[in-house]
């Protein structure tokens, strides 16, 4: 009996241990919760099995407080602090009452209409862009004044080339601006304000053609505008590809006052494959660069090229002779500069230059020209010849 009375205490230590032991482990084996497995991987994370298996408690409890801790913490809900903002599926889901967070009246706007209810009308706004009375639309807008063409330009007098630019618009609208830019070239002398509307308009139509902008760039250039100018020569070239027109591009910026940005360009790897022409411009103007910074011998040297001693009536003649005579006449030697002043005002047939008015009109370099050309006229017929050339100053001998 003493042994049995033994056994029956070590049993009933051993089942006490094991209860001891069992509620240590966060009663794992309570099957109710369903949580063993889920309290060794916990306990293997670092975290309490109390937290994982009264989390979704306190999570409800919480929701159903209206964000309330369970236990001692304070009631966060809107009717714990005395308002009556709970949210009312009957009132389209928006707080009621003077709590609310929502209240138009607390908060300063008109309170929104509910889910089947009436919006108001609104009848302060403006008209929308697509209605038919809205002031931007495009058949509101005052469209662009076209300048007047006179009935005799009729577009065929483009050069070949500026035709060949022109077929990529329409039919149309290739006639139209043909004709806009032989008008700007025809009132630029007597009336460049007129010439800069016929070249914005044409630009205006035909915008990424390169002729246009190069001829928007030339009435500028001409008008002394020479940013503007510029700005056009630059869009031009961007389009084309070409280097033609770099010239003038260096001749804005000596007029801008940019000696340095006009000797640079000047001097760049565009401006070594000029055509003939486009690089005896270029010398000009450089010419007039050294000049200007009081370089008046490098000025003389940059012109002496080969152009200039076999020019006779090329279109580039007359300005070559010209630049070359005030290249001398800024170091001194007038004698030379008045020789390449007649030579300049000979080769003049357009009236380019003004090397006739600084000759003088009536100079013993005409005279003289003239009286050896009579072969025994009489004084009369002189008389007559000159009175011819006072006149009509500037023109050529023949």
């Amino acid at each position: 009996m003493p042994d049995q009375d033994e056994n029956a205490g070590q049993e009933s230590e051993s089942t006490e241990r094991s209860a001891r032991w069992g509620a240590a482990r966060g009663r794992q084996a309570d099957p109710a919760d369903g949580a063993s497995s889920r309290g060794d991987e916990s306990t293997a994370r670092g975290q309490r099995p109390e937290q994982r298996r009264t989390g979704g408690a306190q999570r409800s409890d919480r929701s159903r407080s209206g964000g309330g801790r369970s236990g001692a913490a304070p009631d966060r809900s809107r009717e714990a602090r005395g308002g009556s903002g709970a949210r009312d599926s009957r009132q389209g889901g928006r707080p009621t009452g003077a709590g609310g967070a929502r209240d138009g009246r607390a908060s300063g706007h008109a309170p929104r209409a509910g889910r089947g209810e009436e919006r108001p009308e609104r009848r302060d706004r403006g008209p929308r862009s697509w209605e038919l009375n809205a002031p931007g639309r495009a058949s509101d807008r005052p469209r662009v004044r076209e300048p007047e063409l006179p009935d005799e330009i009729t577009g065929k007098e483009l050069d070949r080339q500026v035709w060949t630019q022109l077929r990529t618009l329409s039919k149309e609208n290739a006639q139209g601006v043909a004709r806009h830019l032989v008008a700007a070239a025809h009132f630029l002398d007597e009336d460049p304000d007129l010439a800069l509307e016929h070249a914005e308009h044409a630009a205006k139509r035909a915008g990424r053609v390169p002729a246009v902008r190069e001829a928007l760039g030339l009435v500028r250039y001409r008008r002394r505008e020479f940013s503007d100018a510029l700005r056009e020569f630059r869009t031009a070239r961007r389009l084309s590809g070409s280097n033609h027109l770099i010239a003038y591009m260096v001749d804005c910026e000596r007029g801008l006052g940019r000696a340095d940005r006009a000797l640079e360009l000047a001097s760049s790897a565009d401006a070594k494959n000029l055509a003939e022409a486009d690089n005896i411009e270029l010398a000009i103007v450089v010419s007039g660069v050294r000049r200007d910074l009081g370089q008046a011998d490098a000025a003389v040297m940059g012109l002496r090229i080969p152009a200039l001693q076999r020019a006779t009536n090329q279109p580039w003649a007359a300005r070559l002779f010209y630049a070359y005579a005030d290249a001398l006449l800024a170091t001194g030697d007038e004698d030379g500069a008045r020789t390449w002043f007649t030579k300049a005002m000979e080769a003049d047939t357009d009236d380019e230059t003004d090397a006739a008015e600084r000759l003088g009109v009536g100079s013993d370099i005409e005279m003289t020209d003239l009286l050896d050309g009579s072969d025994g006229e009489d004084e009369a017929g002189s008389s007559e010849d000159s009175g011819g050339r006072d006149e009509e100053p500037g023109k050529p001998h023949s």
